[in-house]
This record gives structure tokens, C-alpha cells and sequence, in this order.
């Protein structure tokens, strides 16, 4: 595939737009983690997310 005289530019955009995505995936993930403990941590102080009747 011939990318012309622009090769080093394309390359280097998709470098950077999947640096980016596997930054977010990560950051997804730990936050998921992250929000799952603390629901965790409420749950077990006896805080509830609907209040009961």
C-alpha cells in the first residue's frame, strides 16, 4: 500500500487514535472497578440504593 509523501503523518494519526482508545479502555475499566468498590463499601455500611418500606 502506498501512502505517498504523507506516510509518516497517517502513521503516526493511527498510532495516536489507538494510544487513545486503549487509554480510555483502561480508564473504563478502572473506574468500573473503582464505582464497584465504593457501591461495595456503601452496601456494607448498611447504606441502600432505594430506601426500603
Amino acid at each position: 500500500m502506498e501512502l505517498g509523501p504523507h506516510a509518516a503523518f497517517i502513521w503516526a494519526s493511527y498510532a495516536a487514535v489507538a494510544i487513545v482508545l486503549l487509554a480510555l479502555a483502561a480508564w473504563l475499566l478502572w473506574d468500573g472497578r473503582r464505582q464497584r468498590q465504593l457501591l461495595e463499601d456503601l452496601e456494607a455500611r448498611g447504606v441502600r440504593r432505594r430506601p426500603q418500606r
